[in-house]
């Protein structure tokens, strides 16, 4: 048996995990760039609960609030500058998957002057300074991967941003999470379990990335009756949490594969939010599988019966109804098929015809 494991980021999870566990941070240095959204974290608190934790440490801060869904390469450029002109010693990531992706990236822009959007996927293995995570959506496990996704609109697709950037701090708290719509809540939650799914069927999976999985699917198995019950307790959203952490320590090891990297093209054309994108697909997917032994057993862990039922689950949480051409199928297809890491991630042959009878069985 042979395995690499890395997981170098310092967790604190808990309900008021920040002003517990505040000192981690002293650190890091003097001064930090805060990097968020236009308001949820405002709403939620986690912006004030940073801010106070700050300037009780005597740490400086810069916010930079303008972090748009799936943020582009753009808006990194722009906090990245206003980060350089502040000489920030780090970044702290306040937000769901799209700010703590965007801090990471922006950690590497100020590290390194000379990269820009038109160069940092062909610059080779870069540093950053250090990133603080504070997640308030339990979704993309952003706060213990290495993965940034940016938006290249030249490109017209998502794409990580290629660089190994851990945060070097997480604290997760479910309580930014109490008041999250539930449609936000179903959303983020598919992204959750589909981490789960493709580290646990990849090909690059290994004994660590599976206990994780495993771990991931049996807090599934109460929080899919919870969620379709629509009974969203502070247990469940602790649950979710904790899953949605596990998701991302498995796909830290072992990365995504097909739904991942299919979805894109669903959220970049046709506006689909990232977790019901891969959600929509993943069941098809794993109805490709020649070999399903890995996908019994996952079925057995999380008490469903067969594929269908999984279906049945999906089908009650959530709906997509999206208008696609079979050209535009066509089209997403081929694009995926030079997705050359996503597909080794699958350890079977696929095709380009297997890729669009996925697509078209799932949106059909």
């Amino acid at each position: 048996m042979q395995f690499k494991y890395l997981m170098p980021t310092e967790v604190y999870y808990g309900r008021e995990s920040i002003d517990k566990n505040k000192n981690a941070m002293t650190k890091l240095g003097k001064k930090s760039l805060i990097v968020t959204g236009k308001s949820s974290s405002k709403r939620n608190g986690s912006l004030n609960h940073m801010i106070s934790a700050l300037e009780s440490l005597n740490i400086e801060y810069i916010i930079f609030d303008d972090v748009e869904e799936n943020p582009s390469l753009e808006t990194i450029e722009k906090a990245a500058s206003l980060g350089r002109d502040g000489n920030v010693d780090f970044v702290i990531g306040i937000g769901g998957g799209s700010p703590l992706d965007a801090a990471k990236a922006v950690a590497v822009f100020i590290k390194n002057p000379q990269i820009n959007r038109d160069n940092i996927f062909t610059s080779g293995k870069l540093e950053s300074i250090p990133v603080v995570a504070v997640p308030t959506t339990s979704g993309t496990g952003s706060e213990v991967t290495p993965y940034s996704i940016v938006t290249v609109h030249k490109e017209e697709t998502k794409k990580n941003l290629g660089q190994v950037v851990f945060p070097a701090i997480a604290f997760l708290d479910s309580s930014y999470t109490d008041n999250i719509p539930y449609n936000i809540t179903i959303s983020t939650a598919i992204d959750a379990f589909t981490h789960l799914v493709e580290s646990y069927l990849s090909s690059k999976s290994t004994i660590m990335s599976d206990f994780y999985a495993e771990g991931g699917f049996k807090l599934f198995k109460t929080c899919f009756k919870n969620l379709i019950e629509k009974e969203l307790t502070e247990e469940l959203r602790e649950k979710v949490m904790l899953a949605s952490m596990l998701g991302g320590i498995a796909i830290a090891q072992s990365g995504t594969s097909l739904p991942h990297g299919m979805g894109y093209a669903l959220t970049y054309y046709n506006k689909l939010p990232h977790g019901l994108a891969n959600g929509v697909l993943i069941v098809e997917y794993l109805k490709s599988f020649k070999n399903k032994d890995k996908i019994i057993k996952m079925l057995n862990i999380l008490g469903v019966e067969d594929l269908d039922q999984l279906k049945d689950i999906f089908d009650r949480l959530f709906q997509v109804d999206i208008k696609i051409s079979d050209k535009q199928i066509s089209e997403y297809a081929i694009s995926f098929g030079k997705n050359k890491d996503k597909l080794e991630s699958h350890p079977e042959e696929v095709s380009i015809e297997d890729i669009e009878r996925i697509y078209r069985n799932s949106l059909k």
